[in-house]
């Protein structure tokens, strides 16, 4: 059997468009991915001997934008950039900066002290120390053999 090679653009822009498609699109799902379904700031949360460490990664904001609650048991974190308008007589080219609001929240349990709850922002992250009750905390004892 014998291989005949074709010169048919039609195949070659076909190919092309195919191996375009196909090199764009895992950038372009996980961009899409990460501004589309995850309009929220990633959160790490450690837990210490005697409280909870949350920090949110939310740069770009100011204090004033954040919004934090306690509804019963459950911490409501939210915010909102105040878009400022203006009076731009530049064209702009290409605009990607974008601010949006989000809003997370979490389910307390009985281990935390809710009167404690303390909240910092500084360079980007939004730190909450969540202090656990006193009858929660653990008891660290040496036991001496007899």
């Amino acid at each position: 059997m014998t291989m005949v090679k074709v010169n048919n653009p039609f195949a070659r822009n076909f190919e092309g468009f195919v191996n375009d498609l196909f090199n764009e699109f895992p950038a372009t799902l996980g961009k899409t991915v990460r501004q589309d379904v995850l309009q929220f700031p990633p959160v790490n949360i450690v837990e210490k001997a005697d409280s909870y460490h949350l920090d949110m990664a939310a740069p770009g904001l100011t204090k004033a934008d954040f919004n934090i609650k306690l509804e019963g048991n459950l911490l409501i974190i939210s915010a909102e950039k105040k878009e400022e308008t203006k009076n731009e007589t530049d064209k702009v080219v290409r605009r990607e900066f974008s601010h949006k609001s989000f809003k997370r929240s979490f389910t307390l349990d009985e281990k935390i002290e809710a009167s404690g709850i303390s909240a910092k922002y500084d360079n980007g992250v939004l730190t909450l120390e969540l202090p656990k009750k006193e009858e929660v905390k653990a008891v660290s004892k040496d036991i001496t053999i007899q």
